[in-house]
């Protein structure tokens, strides 16, 4: 099993959710994330006055799934995610040694 993490742009998600829903994935968690990688930032102007936004509102998609699906997905996040300007986010691929389900206790890919 691996466990898919994807940084995106927030408008975005839909466009991702919807293509991951396509190859067959049904379940993930989404969180509203800040953050910055080679964008530094910006600067923004209110009410007159110029001040630097640090960090950057995104959207950090988990997933986790066996892993004869996980090419599949990456490439489902990055056709959907892809606006080709900087700032488009990152996909991480790590592995998951274990997965419970609480309410029925099953684990493995049964509790996926």
């Amino acid at each position: 099993m691996k466990k898919i993490e994807a940084v995106i742009k927030p408008f975005k998600l839909d466009e991702v959710r919807e293509a991951l829903s396509e190859v067959g994935i049904t379940g993930l968690t989404v969180t509203e994330v800040k953050g910055f990688g080679r964008q530094k930032g910006h600067t923004e102007l209110y009410r007159g006055a110029e001040y630097v936004v640090d960090f950057l509102p995104k959207i950090k998609i988990e997933i986790v799934l066996s892993d004869e699906v996980v090419e599949q997905a990456v490439e489902a996040i990055i056709k959907a995610a892809r606006t080709g300007k900087i700032g488009d986010g990152k996909i991480f691929v790590s592995p998951v040694e274990q997965v419970v389900r609480i309410r029925t206790g099953e684990t493995g890919d049964d509790a996926v």
